[in-house]
């Protein structure tokens, strides 16, 4: 009896009941090939609108309509992370196919999402403070270059003695400004400030001047469309794999129309973050080609390796379940922290009810959609 069970579990590990009922290797290859031209032209436009549209009224990314758009697409990538990336994570890593211990024992892909969400955290502090920190050096040394001169007297000003009278040497910059006393003026308690010292004769001034808020905006709009990024490749590669190892269309259908309608909403958040970050051309576009070209890419890895994948063996399960953790925790952590708490929580929000309610309501209906999409596919 007990090898017979085992035998059962073998082949129910090994041969879905999906994949049985609903397989067919050749509707299936070009089902997938149709599902790459899809994805890739949905989330070429969705990419490119925010980019190429930015000088139109309606795709201003300071304007009303973009901000609304983003909170959709921000309730499409917040519900991917919780509704589709965590639950299949879960699934793959207490299927009955993998051993009771440790995977049944822990909740693996709750932890893991937590981790990876976490590191994202670390990743947006360390990039910000870095920005920050490089913004900080390049205004020094800018200012000491533009402002700082010195003037000395000439030999003939000097005294006899072979001294230099106090009351001829001024040095005036940011940086120097000698008197008899210190004190200091502070504009901010940034913990970014740039700290300029001020001499005159043996008198010492300190002008704490904190970076602007624009320069603070414009930094958190580079870190958060980088980490963005890697959120939305590391994605995108997973689930295009896991569309292109399946045999089934019932399976590739519905999935594909669900990559397509989120990677152009992922695409237009990305595209409005980049546009926002004011990167050159050269990062701009070479950003836009990795986000657009890494689902199709996943979608043909998983075609290649198809004939002889097996979704249901352990290691497959584990791989599946650990990478769909890591990617529904940054989508989380992106969506809540640096797409819905950074533009809800912004005075431009605030400050207009009218713009509030309706990206509220973009925001539910974005989410609402990929809802709908969990049900279906």
């Amino acid at each position: 009896m007990y090898s017979a069970s085992n035998h059962l579990i073998d082949n129910w590990c090994f041969f879905s009941d999906e994949e049985a009922q609903c397989r067919n290797i050749e509707l299936a290859f070009h089902l997938k090939l149709g599902a790459i031209v899809a994805i890739l032209f949905a989330g070429a436009i969705g990419v490119a609108l925010p980019l190429v549209g930015k000088k139109l009224s309606a795709f201003r990314t300071d304007g009303p309509y973009f901000a609304v758009a983003k909170a959709f697409a921000a309730g499409v990538i917040l519900a991917t992370g919780f509704v589709h990336m965590l639950p299949d994570a879960m699934e793959a890593l207490t299927d009955g196919c993998l051993p009771d211990y440790p995977w049944k024992q822990f909740p693996f892909s709750g932890c893991i999402a937590m981790i990876a969400a976490l590191g994202t955290l670390m990743i947006d502090v360390i990039g910000t403070e870095y920005y920050e920190r490089k913004h900080a050096k390049e205004t020094a040394a800018h200012e000491t270059a533009s402002h700082e001169w010195v003037d000395v007297p000439s030999l003939n000003e000097a005294h006899s003695d072979g001294h230099i009278d106090a009351e001829h040497i001024h040095v005036v910059g940011m940086r120097a400004h000698a008197v008899s006393h210190t004190h200091s003026h502070s504009n901010g308690g940034s913990c970014s400030s740039i700290e300029t010292l001020h001499k005159h004769e043996a008198h010492t001034h300190v002008h704490s001047n904190p970076i602007s808020d624009d320069t603070i905006a414009h930094i958190r709009h580079m870190v958060v469309s980088q980490v963005l990024e890697l959120g939305v490749v590391t994605h995108s590669i997973i689930i295009g794999v896991s569309l292109g190892v399946s045999q089934s269309p019932c399976t590739i259908r519905p999935l594909s129309a669900a990559l397509a309608f989120h990677q152009f909403f992922e695409g237009f958040a990305l595209g409005g973050c980049n546009s926002q970050a004011g990167f050159k051309s050269f990062s701009t576009v070479a950003m836009t080609m990795c986000f657009t070209l890494t689902n199709p890419l996943g979608i043909g890895m998983g075609t290649g390796i198809a004939s002889g994948y097996n979704s249901n063996s352990p290691g497959a399960l584990i791989v599946e379940g650990i990478f769909d953790s890591i990617s529904a925790g940054i989508l989380i952590y992106m969506a809540l922290v640096d797409l819905i708490a950074a533009d809800f929580l912004s005075k431009r929000m605030c400050c207009n009810r009218v713009l509030q309610v309706l990206s509220y309501v973009s925001l539910f209906f974005g989410a609402a959609a990929m809802l709908a999409l969990a049900v279906w596919a």
